[in-house]
């Protein structure tokens, strides 16, 4: 067996140096001794024939309706208008303004509490901005906007220029449809204002970098967005010095990224869908975020990240789905995190752990038939637990002797062998190779043999999430 394993060996490390190629033949030689320990083990292969790639969220879309061409009437307190901003002016706080028809014209809400509504959904009332600055400037506090068209903003992300902008705090924005705008809704220096069941479409035909976001937060504290669609912006939804905000439900497709935090502490993000994307969702420069039960699907871009986290401290991460993207998790200089109970399936690489990053708890996570499963670069071992539970890989050789439903065995997922193929992919060739692994199997088997990387000192014997295979076929959210 030795004779066989060592030209193997030999040519797989020849472009390292020689001390890690004396621990390589030393890992062979304990190899021929793990005997009956291997026997039961498992066989430590992925399910790989099946594919995520055909995968599609239960997403309506959000190809545009037909708007209404005949002219404009405003309503408010039996009083017709064939404006707007008229009607607006005319209206008391606690008035509803109704609307039908097309609009051409820019608007500003100055009036506190009172209601803008479409007669019949909102494809029944379009207001068009004509292409120029701001469509709609809500100035005023207690403001609700529902059932409305708004459509063509100016071009000037310097400007602000977007479909709403909201200065007044506790407006609600409820099932509006927003197209051909830079910004679909920005909220500056407002507190608790709503965004709901409102599709978000940027111009298609302007490159990413030259787009808006479909919701910009800017210092915009306790707002809620929930159940929103929005494509073919820069940013899905952004976060910039915004704390105790929720946005749930949302999906979010064809853009940079999802969701965006920076600066932005104190945050939940939860039952949302980001797919189609460079990166998923990007959290970064903030703290106590809770990110939980989000779907990140194909987000492959050149970035490539399902969930990124740069530059996050004291903040959790568990329950979400992160299937088929580049990376799956991507950490970076985040420090006291958890990362729990994630499902990550079908990455090129299940998670990535950089800068730094230290004192995660990551346990409870499915890592299924990623491309690799770990990678950190590093020239130390970075234990993630040593407590009674660890993760599940599917590519690990868990020995669960004793029944308890984790093995008795360390994984190591990231070690010697994928530090060589990260810095010299041509070496991927042998990935799969007797020699390889041979030292993937020891790093596991034997903790005298240090190499650096990640450990794990209790995977999982079984997977936790009894539904991946669910992500195979076409499923709902």
């Amino acid at each position: 067996m030795i004779d066989r394993l060592l030209p193997a060996v030999d040519r797989a490390f020849s472009t390292i140096d020689r001390e890690s190629w004396f621990v390589a033949l030393a890992t062979v030689v304990l190899v021929v001794s793990l005997g009956a320990a291997a026997v039961a083990a498992t066989d430590g292969t992925d399910d790989r024939e099946a594919t995520v790639d055909e995968w599609t969220p239960d997403v309506e879309g959000v190809e545009d309706a037909e708007p209404p061409e005949e002219p404009g009437v405003a309503t408010v307190g039996g009083e017709e208008f064939d404006s707007v901003q008229a009607a607006v002016d005319a209206a008391e706080p606690g008035d509803t303004v109704v609307l039908e028809g097309r609009f051409d014209e820019r608007v500003t809400i100055e009036t506190a509490d009172v209601t803008i509504e479409g007669a019949n959904g909102a494809e029944s009332a379009l207001i068009d901005g004509g292409g120029e600055d701001i469509v709609v400037h809500v100035a005023a506090a207690n403001v609700t906007m529902s059932d409305l068209w708004v459509r063509d903003s100016g071009p000037d992300r310097g400007n602000e220029d977007a479909g709403l902008l909201v200065n007044g705090s506790e407006s609600t924005l409820s099932e509006l449809r927003i197209t051909d705008v830079t910004y679909g809704v920005w909220i500056g220096e407002a507190e608790d204002v709503t965004v709901e069941e409102s599709t978000i479409v940027g111009r298609e035909d302007v490159s990413e970098s030259e787009r808006g976001n479909g919701i910009h937060l800017d210092r915009a504290d306790g707002a809620e967005l929930r159940d929103n669609r929005i494509a073919t912006a820069r940013d899905g939804i952004y976060f910039s010095w915004s704390e105790g905000v929720v946005a749930e439900g949302n999906a979010m497709w064809d853009l940079r990224y999802g969701v965006h935090y920076m600066y932005s502490d104190d945050n939940r993000l939860e039952g949302n869908v980001a797919f189609d994307n460079d990166v998923g969702f990007a959290l970064m420069v903030s703290s106590n975020l809770t990110v939980a039960n989000n779907t990140a699907v194909r987000n492959d871009g050149p970035s490539g990240q399902g969930i990124l986290i740069k530059d996050v401290d004291d903040s959790v991460v568990r329950d979400n789905a992160v299937v088929g993207n580049g990376n799956g998790l991507y950490v970076y200089n985040a420090h006291r995190n958890e990362i729990v109970d994630n499902l990550v399936l079908e990455n090129d690489v299940g998670i990535q752990f950089t800068a730094g990053s230290s004192d995660e708890l990551v346990v409870g996570n499915s890592f299924v038939a990623n491309g690799q499963s770990a990678y950190a670069p590093t020239t130390a071992q970075i234990h993630w637990n040593d407590s009674e539970r660890g993760n599940y890989w599917s590519d690990a050789r868990a020995v669960d002797l004793d029944g308890d439903g984790t093995s008795e065995t360390r994984h190591q997922p990231a070690g010697a062998v994928e530090g060589v193929i990260h810095d010299r992919p041509q070496a991927a060739v042998f990935a799969e190779s007797p020699a390889f692994d041979a030292v993937r199997m020891a790093e596991s088997s034997f903790p005298v043999l240090e190499s650096p990387g990640v450990v794990d000192h209790r995977p999982l014997a079984d997977s936790p999430h009894d539904n991946w295979r669910d992500y195979y076929a076409t499923h709902d959210h």
